[in-house]
């Protein structure tokens, strides 16, 4: 029993004193990322969030599904999907979780952050004070947990803040924006002509579900003054999940920090408002069984803050896709933005407007200019307002956050300043760390100079020529226009046969397309058309296309909508290769067409879309000459997914246990060994409230072993379901060679690995 006496000086809580490498404020998925980074680079890592789970706005107290690069599979960005441990993250929550249970999701998070001995988690932490080591540098922050009541004193030699709010760059004095800059300041033609304070605004979501029963509803007090249109009601869809309604969006003319708690008021009344629409206006059927399970207590916010960097971001960057000398992350979703006034604006919820293709996002827009050991992550890095509308989601936040969690391990063990690495020398290798995890920066390669794979002869039992998709009697008809995209060779005429059925006599029109950047995947080039009659009945139509690709890259072989013609597609899938719709997808603003009214400095083009699995099959055409791109030598090129090739070793379709070999002309001592295989790069894998159709990527090789040239079995791996696969052996091996085989599991898709790494 313990009797406490009076203190007249009053008391303290406990306090206690944390000392790391490195300090990430915000759990939120750049914050994981970060940390999760850092912890594997070798540093020690103090993790501090505020609330009881990780994810932030994709944690089951918001339910906001993430996506990035891939835009809900609508829009011309193939093979997009963020690398690294956001890819890690999202394909576990496949494997565990394919139906998107938020709260499952909470738990793979915490699984992933808990395995890692360098970490120290502070959940339920709030930082509230940072004390400067000098004008320039944090020495340390200051927390209170609220369940433990708890001071936490937390000093180390860098920082940093994936707050959402920038709550830590606040303290420290770091310069920052909050609103939209004029047009002139970035010459950012998407910008209002004069500077603006107003923001994008926060969200609640709701569920409900039937209780089986009869239940009724009764407004809260509090709601019914809420002054919502008829219109915004209007677009409630019988049956629709109120996690899907991200358009009850309220704040942005208000304060979006410090109003937070008034605009959580306010998005609550909308949503009571809007369920009491459903139950009692007698305009939805079925509903009387309805009632609310879940409606969220904090909102998911989109704008506050945002830092100025050694770089700014801007429109011109995104659309244009300009190189970056430091670039260490990607973007690929639309310049999203929406009314400041959210639910309450007569306009239209969103404006989105896409890209042509992937950006790449440099370095400098993560560390702060002025604080100099910050680092930024997520929604807070340095880019204008326009810039922002893209790079605000989640999965793109959480790629550049795995960026700076590798950038803050360079700099604690060579000792250097966070500004020192966007020296090209140490950018570089940073870059070189970074694709090694499978992270992906485009258009730079692994360092084939740190992969002792690289200066072994590689050898394969078989490598596939693709010179036809099997006919499998599966005929669609072409209602709206589909494309076979190819990894052509430069200066190759090809030619290409099809079966087709014929309603009524008509003319099949097809198309050699490319884009005119050759990384991309917008078939804005049209280098040939051919006109073929035909007469009602079933045809093989051979197309000869004298035309051809001027550069290595992707050619799209396209037939064009008509409804008197069913084309014949195949069963068969291969990594690197996909077939596209000219289709629409209205959930990213996807119309067939992207349309511009007015000078917005923004590309006009058709959006040609795969469809998901298990549609999405290829067209049964036999290909002439046959696609000779699956060399074994792509395992040393330095890419781990799809970018201007398909950069695969393929083996043959036929062969069930496929092996690789690898021999070095003098012993090598090895410690490591990486392989990287094909978990879909182009499948958006949304982490929440969508399902997926499958626990694992049918591409993925799940069963292989290695082998050192003797015979002996290194490693055995059993149904894997991982893209990257980091095989560190107890002890190092003297070998002369390495031994790989693989099992072929499904009898449609050959094994297919994109790169091995030895260290």
């Amino acid at each position: 029993m313990l009797r406490v006496e009076l203190d007249q000086d009053g008391r303290k809580n406990k306090s206690v004193e944390i000392s790391t490498d490195f300090t990430v404020v915000g759990g939120g998925m750049a914050g994981v990322c970060s940390a999760i980074q850092a912890a594997r680079s070798g540093i020690k890592v103090c993790l501090v969030q505020d609330r009881p789970v990780l994810g932030g706005c994709g944690s089951s107290e918001i339910r906001v599904w993430i996506l990035g690069a891939t835009s809900h599979l609508g829009n011309n960005n193939r093979w997009s999907r963020e690398g690294g441990i956001i890819d890690e993250l999202l394909i576990e929550n496949l494997y565990r979780n394919k139906e998107g249970n938020a709260v499952i999701f909470d738990t793979i998070l915490l699984d992933k952050v808990k395995a890692e001995k360098n970490i120290t988690l502070l959940l339920n932490t709030s930082v509230y004070n940072a004390t400067k080591s000098s004008g320039n540098s944090i020495g340390s922050v200051n927390a209170f947990c609220s369940q433990t009541s708890i001071d936490y004193h937390i000093k180390s030699p860098l920082f940093c803040d994936s707050s959402g709010d920038g709550v830590l760059g606040f303290m420290a004095g770091a310069p920052f924006v909050i609103g939209a800059e004029s047009a002139q300041e970035f010459d950012e033609k998407m910008a209002p002509k004069e500077e603006q304070t107003e923001l994008l605004g926060h969200t609640l979501f709701f569920y409900s579900k039937d209780a089986g029963k009869h239940v009724d509803f009764t407004l809260p007090d509090y709601a019914k003054n809420t002054n919502i249109s008829k219109e915004r009601l209007g677009r409630v869809n019988k049956g629709e999940d109120g996690v899907r309604l991200w358009w009850i969006e309220y704040g942005g003319t208000t304060d979006t920090i410090y109003g937070t708690e008034d605009i959580k008021w306010e998005l609550w009344s909308v949503v009571y408002t809007i369920w009491d629409h459903i139950k009692n206006s007698g305009e939805f059927d079925d509903v009387d069984n309805l009632t609310l399970e879940w409606v969220g207590t904090i909102p998911g916010k989109r704008e506050s803050r945002r830092f100025i960097g050694h770089k700014m971001l801007t429109q011109k960057d995104i659309v244009e896709q300009r190189p970056q000398y430091d670039a260490i992350s990607f973007g690929g979703w639309a310049i999203d933005l929406h009314p400041s006034e959210g639910v309450f604006s007569e306009e239209s919820p969103c404006l989105q407007y896409h890209g042509k293709g992937i950006y790449q996002i440099p370095l400098g827009c993560f560390i702060s200019r002025g604080i100099d050991n910050l680092f930024l992550a997520g929604r807070i890095i340095s880019a204008s307002h326009i810039a922002f509308g893209s790079t605000r989601v989640m999965a793109t936040s959480a790629h550049g956050g795995q960026a700076v969690g590798a950038a803050a391990a360079k700099c604690i063990k060579e000792q250097l300043a966070p500004q020192a690495l966007l020296e090209e020398e140490k950018v570089s290798e940073l870059q070189n760390d970074l694709n090694k995890t499978g992270h992906f920066i485009p258009h730079i390669p692994t360092n084939k100079k740190t992969n002792l794979a690289s200066l072994a002869t590689l050898n394969a039992s078989s490598e596939l020529a693709l010179s036809s998709f099997s006919h499998d009697e599966l005929f669609k008809p072409l209602t709206i226009s589909a494309a076979q995209l190819l990894p052509m060779k430069a200066s190759v005429n090809y030619t290409i046969t099809v079966n087709v059925k014929v309603t009524v006599e008509t003319t099949l029109i097809s198309q050699l397309r490319v884009s005119d950047k050759h990384e991309n995947y917008t078939p804005n080039v049209t280098l040939q058309e051919i006109e073929t009659p035909l007469g009602v009945g079933e045809h093989q139509v051979e197309i000869q296309f004298d035309e051809a690709t001027e550069f290595d890259q992707y050619g799209f072989i396209c037939f064009m909508k008509n409804d008197a013609i069913e084309v014949e597609y195949s069963q068969q899938r291969v990594s690197g290769i996909v077939s596209a719709f000219n289709g629409t997808n209205k959930a990213v603003s996807n119309n067939g067409k992207q349309a511009v009214d007015g000078d917005y400095g923004i590309d006009e083009f058709e959006f040609w879309i795969p469809s998901r699995r298990p549609e999405g099959h290829n067209l049964a055409m036999t290909i002439s000459p046959a696609i000779d791109d699956f060399k074994v030598d792509n395992l040393v090129n330095g890419y781990t997914r799809a970018w201007l090739s398909s950069n695969a070793w393929i083996a043959a379709l036929d062969e069930k246990a496929p092996l690789l070999s690898m021999k070095w002309p003098q012993t090598q001592k090895v410690s490591a060994i990486t392989l990287h295989f094909d978990t879909d790069f182009d499948h958006p894998l949304e982490s929440t409230l969508m399902g997926h159709p499958e626990s694992r990527i049918p591409f993925c090789v799940a069963n292989y072993k290695v082998l050192d040239d003797a015979g002996n079995v290194l490693f055995e791996q059993k149904d894997n379901h991982q893209t990257v696969n980091k095989i560190t052996l107890e002890t190092p091996v003297d070998v002369n060679g390495l031994v790989f085989e693989f099992e072929q599991t499904d009898q449609n898709i050959p094994v297919a690995v994109f790169a091995i790494d030895v260290e």
